[in-house]
């Protein structure tokens, strides 16, 4: 039985990047270092995702996400974007599918790509119950994307069996599905699978501990490449054109993320702002209130890793 998928030498790589939502103070969203980041993110030739966890999807409300969306919309000139379609709900509450059609609507109508965020009452339904789900969802879009997400990220994750993954792979409208294990097993499984069943599927890796796993045929949707849009492209076409450099790039960028989603995962996203700072990138790297934060002293350590990945990148 294939357990690992083979590498491909030479393949061209999906990258989204989702995209961090920088704040001021804490509290007031910093509209233009988070338009100056959509833009960046956009020259490198990346895919925005915006709304996403990187994104505080869970912190900010309706209006805030509409906004989102429609400056998105303006930044790509009708260009492609992935954008959360997520259903703020509690524990123990029923999974609300029509509410969660309208947040996928509302994606679609602002020209995005929906990514079926996690929810509670997702990860509460069965197996059949989560397939139903998606089928329901896909005969109100015209595309959307599945998202696997680690109790780590969020306490509502779920990882599905492999047959549910293999049941998303037979609608048609799943283009694609995020896979944030943090495990490379299960995502080596679900490369041979959807290899084998339906191989123009994106299957976008979540990894931020295993970036690699572009080599064997994923596509990524990660938070790491907001730190550094450019270098991840860079990375990226370097793999395209089998340049040896490659692999010393791709091994610093895998030391950032080592080290900025250590535990709490969460907390990631205060790092990013870190790291955006130093770059000159954002005005303040103030998470919101409530939100995980990371200690001053990682300041050091994230600058020697810039200038490490500065230094491999000119090379």
């Amino acid at each position: 039985m294939q357990r690992t998928p083979p590498v491909i030498p030479g393949r061209q790589v999906t990258g989204l990047s989702a995209v961090l939502l920088p704040f001021l103070g804490g509290s007031e969203i910093d509209w233009d270092s988070w338009e100056a980041h959509v833009r960046r993110t956009l020259d490198a030739g990346l895919i925005p995702a915006v709304n996403m966890d990187t994104g505080y999807i869970h912190s900010i409300d309706q209006t805030t996400q509409q906004e989102i969306l429609k400056r998105t919309r303006t930044l790509t000139g009708g260009g492609p974007f992935a954008a959360g379609a997520c259903v703020h709900d509690a524990p123990d509450v029923p999974f609300e599918i029509d509410a969660c059609i309208r947040q996928v609507d509302l994606v679609q109508s602002h020209g995005g790509t929906p990514v079926v965020f996690p929810s509670w009452g997702l990860a509460q339904l069965s197996d059949d119950g989560i397939v139903s789900a998606h089928h329901e969802i896909a005969q109100n879009c015209d595309a959307f994307i599945a998202f696997e997400l680690s109790p780590q990220f969020a306490p509502f994750g779920r990882i599905w069996p492999l047959d549910v993954f293999e049941q998303m792979l037979k609608i048609p409208q799943c283009v694609g599905s995020k896979h944030s294990s943090l495990q490379r097993i299960p995502e080596w499984e679900r490369l041979i699978l959807k290899s084998r069943l339906r191989p123009d599927f994106h299957l976008y890796t979540g990894n931020d501990l295993a970036i690699d796993m572009i080599c064997y045929g994923s596509d990524y949707l990660l938070g790491l490449s907001s730190f550094a849009p450019d270098l991840f492209a860079q990375r990226d076409q370097w793999w395209a054109d089998q340049d040896p450099r490659f692999r010393e790039l791709n091994d610093v960028l895998q030391y950032l993320g080592e080290f900025t989603f250590r535990r709490p995962v969460p907390a990631y996203r205060h790092s990013c702002a870190q790291f955006l700072h130093l770059q000159g990138h954002i005005r303040d790297s103030t998470p919101p209130a409530g939100a995980p934060r990371r200690p001053d002293s990682d300041l050091e350590v994230l600058q020697k890793i810039l200038t490490r990945l500065q230094d491999v990148a000119s090379r």
